[in-house]
């Protein structure tokens, strides 16, 4: 029997989601969990990969698990187990086909960053001093939706086949004294979020033009984006999943 877990981390103290050998990842210590209170080894498949220090609040994952299971007893016992900076939300039963990284059909992302020094977002979001022209910043936002590769916003080195992507929405928006920047498509590419953040803020900073941002786009080049801006202000929001995932009556 496959089941989906809904999850959130703190991502500070974590090496990122995937296991490695000699670091600390949310993947283990959630297997390590599960594996301990249902008494077999459990694989947990996650709906992607994010990075050392990035955060989620809706992380998907699913396993396998020959018996049925009592699921809200499970939540609270992996619960009480789980460290302070893990919690899950909800388990629920789909249908043995379902795969929690190959269905899912959209990605939504945050990125926070805050322009006044504040003790209490110093590992939540990223300080940024100067004045940023959010007009600006959302224009350049809007050429993204006009493009499908983002090889230029690509960590290099990586194993993917194609660096095309469906990017359905991008904005910046502040919400009290926080400016957030939420992006949605279909898949993303690894370190491509905060790539991307880099180079707006080039354009809200006024260091760059929106012709400036069609270039880069076009060149396939990632040494021409923006430097990468810290994990600690990018936030995995919401996973999307057709409805066919659920078990079949």
């Amino acid at each position: 029997m496959r089941y989906f877990i809904a999850f959130s981390y703190f991502g500070k103290s974590y090496h990122g989601w995937q296991n490695q050998p000699n670091a600390i990842t949310v993947q283990e210590v959630l297997e390590d969990t599960l594996s301990k209170l249902l008494r077999i080894s459990i694989v947990v498949v996650g709906a992607g990969r994010t990075d050392a220090g990035v955060h989620a609040k809706a992380m998907m994952a699913h396993f396998d698990i020959e018996h049925e299971i009592d699921l809200e007893d499970l939540v609270f016992r992996t619960n009480a187990f789980l460290p302070d900076d893990i919690a899950v939300d909800e388990i629920f039963q789909v249908h043995k086909e379902a795969h929690a990284r190959f269905d899912a059909t959209e990605r939504t992302y945050e990125y926070w960053i805050t322009q006044k020094k504040n003790p209490f977002y110093y590992d939540r979001a990223h300080y940024v001093k100067q004045m940023l022209a959010i007009d600006k910043m959302n224009a350049a936002a809007e050429l993204l939706l006009e493009h499908h590769d983002f090889e230029c916003f690509s960590k290099t080195n990586t194993d993917v086949k194609t660096y095309l992507c469906d990017v359905r929405k991008a904005i910046w928006t502040q919400e009290k004294d926080i400016l957030v920047f939420t992006i949605s498509a279909d898949r993303f590419l690894r370190n491509m979020v905060r790539a991307v953040v880099g180079t707006l803020l080039n354009v809200g900073s006024g260091k760059w033009s929106l012709a400036d941002v069609q270039d880069i786009l076009k060149s396939n080049d990632r040494t021409k984006a923006g430097a990468s801006v810290p994990a600690k202000g990018l936030y995995l929001t919401k996973i999307v999943y057709p409805k066919t995932i659920s078990r079949h009556e």
